[in-house]
Order: C-alpha cells, then structure tokens, then sequence
C-alpha cells in the first residue's frame, strides 16, 4: 500500500538541528562490567600494573640464564641443588629470570643437571607486561568493548564509569515486529531501553503512553503516518509539541519529531525499513550526543557503480563490501533482504546528485 505523505516535508539537518538544541550528555552511572559493555566509556579507572611481578609463563624449572651459557646435552651443567619447579602464574624465585622445559633438566636423587641453554625472558610474564602500569581501561567517549572487559576484569575492577541514556520505545499496536527491532539495536547501541505497548492505536492510548519522566529520549513505533488510525502524531501534540511531520528523507518521510518538556521524541514509521532509516539519521545522533560518544567510525571505499539521487530529499543507502569496494544494494527503498545483507549506510544530502562509480564515499558500518 502506498503511504500518505503529510502536506510538507522539514529538511533533515532542519530536523535533526531542532531535536540535538539544549540536548546534552548525560550524568554518567558506575555499572558492573557486564551492563557496561555497549555504553560509552566516561572517564575510565587507571589499572595497576599486570603482571605486579614476574611470573611463570609455562610450567617448568626456574633458573638463572647467565648460569646456563654453553650448556646442551654433550655439556650438561650439574647443580649443586635442585631447581625450584614452578607452575603457570607462580611468582618468580628470587634470582630467577627462565623457565625451562620439564625434560631439559634431569634429577637423580639428589644429583641435578640441566641439559640446554635459556635465555632471560624465556618461559616468563614480566612485570606489566600484559597491562601497563596507568592503563586506562577502556577509552573516554567510545563503547566498552570485551577487550575493556578483559583489562578491567584482569585488574580487579569491577565496575566501569558510563554513560547509558534512557530510551522509552512507545509500541503502537500491529508494529510489534518493528519495535522490537528498534529496541534490540537501541540496547546495542549502550541505551537502557524499557519498551512499552499502546493499548490501542487511538490517539487516547497512545497519549496514555507517553511518559517523558523516566527517559532521556522517547520513540513512538507507528502511528506517523496520515491514514485513518495513525493517532501517533496527534498523541504528540495532545502531549506535548509536535515540530515536524514529515521529513525529506527516504526512506523515513512520514516520521515526526516534537518533544515532551526537555525530552526529545521521535515517532518512527511501522515499517521497518523507514523506521531504521529514520534510527540511523536521526536517533543515533541524539544517542550519541547523550552518550557524549566521539565521532562514530567511517570507512571510505570506492563504489562499484554509480548512485542516482534526486535533488530535494536525502537519501539513504545501504552497501555492502565486496572486493575492497562499496556496492549499493538499495537506495531510498530498502528491501528487507538488502537491510539483511548491508554492511555499512550512507547519507546523500539533499542537495547532492549522487555518486559516480569508482568515487570514494565514507560510510557508517552497520555494526561496529
């Protein structure tokens, strides 16, 4: 079915500018590691160094390097007590500074001779040598990733300072597909996301819903656009302001932004390739600014063959990689195949014609 356009369409940095003013990051929250992972880091404790001292890095024999040159099987070297045997982890005996394999040193009764060379270093973990004394762990304004995990949990830091903005998704009913997309790829995105069901896709229920005291940010999953039961932008305006109803965006045209008090609010199309759309030029900035998150990644790659954009309404792209190359899957109408098979997404501006084959763009991956 063809959906109903509203009478006017707001240009999208006009409607992202309007939604992003008087918007700052949040307070960050200290989080056990697990809830921290997909939050962006806000500040990050400095880890103590690790190893604290030198370790054994395998099981085996500890001994003094400088003790064993010349030695080999034809030149064994008797001690005149045996060698301490260590574990993996064990701390290094005092003056020792290798550990040899169990069979290069033979032990009979209480005669010892070793039966190969080793090197300092060898066989050990020194000091610091997997953490560095001072580490951060994990990097202010980027996502807590498991290798911040690793460090943290490798230094005995149990929780992490983030930033985790509140995001209420709004479900209108027969959208319940959509939303729950949405709301797996905001919890993906570092929000704490509680999702909550209209009863009914009238104006009254919906309205019912909107509940702006709990959130940083709230979204409305249908209802925006223009047919006889999409209540969702009425709802707004019951509410609170409705600032546009329709964006020059494709896809994402019938979407609507307004705010409730300070909170900004976002009503995504049903379908749910407009309502990614509309996620990724729109709420992901807004996450984002919240988050205090730097700038997200882009990768630059040369295009297989030529996008065509009309000039008046941004467009969006989706690509995936082949061959050290970007190849357009589809570009303003997003297939829910090509949404499956897309690595990465790309913003033509409105006043922009497209791209030539072989021209380098930079774009956003679909998952970092």
């Amino acid at each position: 079915m063809t959906q109903r356009l509203p009478s006017s369409l707001t240009p999208l940095d006009t409607a992202l500018a309007a939604l992003l003013r008087g918007v700052d990051p949040i307070a960050p929250v200290e989080l056990p590691l697990t809830e921290a992972v997909g939050c962006v880091a806000a500040g990050a404790p400095l880890v103590a160094a690790w190893p604290p001292h030198d370790i054994a890095a395998t099981d085996g024999w500890a001994l003094r390097a400088n003790d064993l040159v010349g030695v080999s099987a034809y030149s064994p070297l008797a001690l005149a007590t045996a060698p301490v045997w260590v574990d993996a982890g064990d701390a290094m005996p005092p003056g020792c500074d290798c550990v040899l394999d169990a069979d290069v040193v033979e032990i009979s009764g209480s005669l010892a001779q070793v039966l190969a060379e080793g090197v300092p270093g060898q066989g050990i973990r020194r000091t610091g040598g997997d953490i560095a004394s001072g580490t951060p762990a994990g990097a202010e304004g980027h996502p807590v990733g498991p290798a911040d995990l690793l460090l943290a949990g490798v230094a005995a830091v149990d929780r992490l300072s983030v930033r985790r903005p509140r995001l209420r998704i709004v479900n209108v009913p027969d959208t319940t597909t959509t939303a729950h997309m949405i709301a797996g790829i905001a919890r993906a995105a570092g929000t704490d996301v509680p999702t909550h069901q209209a009863v009914a896709r009238d104006e009254a229920s919906i309205a019912d819903a909107l509940d702006p005291s709990c959130c940083d940010l709230l979204l409305i999953v249908g209802g925006s656009s223009v047919g006889r039961h999409d209540a969702a932008v009425a709802a707004l305006a019951q509410r609170g302001d409705v600032i546009a109803h329709g964006l020059a965006l494709q896809p994402g045209r019938t979407a609507a932004i307004g705010r409730l008090g300070k909170v900004p609010v976002i009503a995504l199309p049903g379908s749910p390739d407009h309502a990614l759309a509309v996620w990724l030029a729109l709420v992901l900035p807004l996450v984002d600014r919240l988050s205090a998150r730097l700038p997200r990644r882009q990768v630059a790659l040369p295009l297989v063959r030529k996008i065509a954009s009309s000039v008046g309404i941004a467009e969006m792209v989706l690509l995936a990689e082949e061959h050290h190359a970007w190849m357009p899957l589809a570009v303003g109408e997003w297939p829910l195949q090509a949404i499956a098979r897309a690595d990465a997404w790309l913003l033509i501006p409105a006043s922009h014609e497209g791209f030539a084959a072989g021209e380098p763009v930079d774009a956003y991956l679909m998952r970092e």
